[in-house]
């Protein structure tokens, strides 16, 4: 059975940091592409970043959260995580860790196969 698991999300003040985590199972986990996205009360669920599948060598992000989000992944964990600082308001969102079979660049909700449940991150003023 194929589980992703966020983890990490919280409280923050504005300018604070925050690191997510994705635990995965049930996954061959190195050949999935994997992605963060968020969703903010009454918005569309948005990307927000990605990692290429087997090494990680390429990453994407939105240009809201770019220089400030760092998304990385360990192979041997089955994890990703994102390194969120500088943390604004608009930040606010439920976070969803999402997995696409080897996916090239996978910006798209539709690209993506698994879906996290969602952790809440808050940021206040």
């Amino acid at each position: 059975q194929v589980q992703l698991v966020e983890s990490g999300g919280g409280l923050v003040q504005a300018g604070g940091s925050l690191r997510l985590s994705c635990a995965t199972s049930g996954l061959t986990f190195s050949m999935y592409t994997m992605g963060w996205f968020r969703q903010a009360p009454g918005k569309e669920r948005e990307f927000v970043a990605s990692i290429s599948w087997r090494s990680g060598a390429t990453t994407y992000y939105a240009d809201s959260v770019k220089g400030r989000f760092t998304m990385s992944r360990d192979n041997a964990k089955n994890t990703v995580s994102l390194q969120m600082n500088s943390l604004k308001p608009e930040d606010t969102a439920i976070y969803y860790c999402a997995a696409g079979w080897m996916r090239l660049k996978a910006t798209m909700k539709n690209e993506y196969d698994r879906w996290g449940q969602g952790t809440q991150v808050t940021v206040s003023s």
